[in-house]
């Protein structure tokens, strides 16, 4: 089965004026991706994920909406609330990618956040204005832990910046883990990849990355070289994903003049026509 192609929006990119966003979404859904996907950290001066998706719900009426990946970044009631009400806005478009911290009882933390905001989508009137509906949730991570959460609370899975090659003992994994659990249907799975297009863009890329993933120390400039920079690197990493069995790909921009979006759409078009 194809693997349905999705672009991300350069929420993540300093400097980036909101209104690019705007036409970013407007540009991804005339094209016909799939979906729309953010990244984000919290202490970053990136624009803020879910107010980001929900300013793309406004101005599109298809195209799915995704967090991928959004990390301890709000408290489990006001997660609940403003997913629940972007979910609304975006009439069930919404998929949030989770992921908890790396810090010592984060594991912890992120499990009690899951099960607060499925009690509150469940029903419960006290925070948020969900209307019956849970939004889907894929779990992040290839950890034994994540594995456990996503057949538990997850509509599937989601992996950053993963090879084809780590991707099919992922698919393979979390298939299996679906399977033991007796969940019902195939989990959605879910990989992001970074890229961009163009004269010039290279340098730029390099240096977005290199900073966006500094914490990581000297593996930012490993996950910098291998962002996709040619249209032959981007459908060759197509094709794979699609054999390994993945569900979902988000290439993700490093560079965010809106051109992006149309020079992707040149590269992908026989994908988004499938």
């Amino acid at each position: 089965m194809p693997v349905r192609i999705g672009i991300g929006l350069p929420n993540a990119i300093p400097g980036v004026p909101g209104s690019v966003l705007v036409d970013w979404a407007r540009r991804a859904e005339h094209h016909g991706f799939a979906g729309l996907a953010t990244i984000d950290r919290m202490a970053y001066p990136n624009h803020d994920s879910l107010t980001a998706l929900a300013a793309a719900a406004a101005v599109t009426s298809r195209i799915e909406l995704f967090t991928d990946i959004l990390g301890p970044t709000y408290p489990p009631a006001l997660l609940a609330k403003v997913a629940a009400t972007v979910d609304q806005i975006s009439r069930a478009r919404l998929t949030l990618g989770l992921a908890p911290g790396a810090g010592a009882g984060q594991g912890q933390e992120f499990d009690a956040l899951l099960d607060e905001v499925h009690r509150i989508w469940s029903g419960n009137p006290e925070h948020s204005p969900a209307a019956g509906r849970a939004v889907p949730v894929l779990i992040a991570g290839a950890g034994e832990p994540a594995l456990r959460r996503l057949v538990a609370r997850g509509a599937g899975g989601a992996l950053g910046g993963a090879s084809p090659e780590q991707a099919i003992d992922y698919v393979a994994r979390v298939r299996a883990a679906w399977r033991e659990a007796g969940r019902e249907g195939k989990p959605r799975i879910a990989v992001l990849a970074h890229y961009a297009l163009g004269p010039g863009a290279e340098l730029q890329s390099l240096a977005h990355l290199q900073d966006f993933y500094a914490l990581l120390g000297e593996y930012a400039d490993t996950i910098a070289a291998n962002a996709l920079r040619t249209p032959e690197t981007i459908r060759e990493a197509v094709k794979a994903f699609a054999a390994a069995g993945v569900t979902e790909l988000y290439l993700n921009p490093t560079v965010p003049t809106v051109d992006q979006v149309d020079r992707l759409a040149d590269v992908v078009s026989p994908a988004l026509r499938d």
